[in-house]
């Protein structure tokens, strides 16, 4: 999760938090913290190693292209642009690469519609 804030009043720490409590794993990509919800945090995304599937994004959209070209040289399968988080041509870049993009939506409120 890129921007992911150990501050609790933050839209990222709760959409985090809920979706570790059903289960989901939460990799923390933030050079501002060392560990949020007791997971270790990376500076950006590549220094995670293992698979990543998901890259869900709690940035200003002009961080996006730079987050995109990481996604892309990872492999990354789906990218998830937070509400507010809209950057029509990174998102396009990242659809010619192959990856699923989903721009503007909140995942948990998706999570909650889809899955009750």
């Amino acid at each position: 999760m890129v921007g992911l804030s150990s501050n609790e009043s933050r839209p990222s720490f709760g959409v985090a938090k809920a979706l570790m409590d059903e289960g989901y794993g939460i990799v923390p990509v933030n050079p501002n913290e060392d560990k949020v919800l007791g997971e270790n945090a990376f500076t950006d995304l590549s220094h995670i190693t293992g698979m990543v599937d998901v890259v869900d994004v709690f940035r200003r959209p002009e961080h996006v292209p730079q987050i995109v070209d990481a996604c892309i040289e990872r492999g990354v399968r789906t990218l998830w642009l937070q509400e507010g988080v809209v950057h029509q041509a990174a998102a396009e870049k990242a659809a010619a690469a192959g990856i699923d993009v989903v721009m503007d939506r909140c995942m948990l409120k998706e999570y909650r519609r889809l899955l009750g």
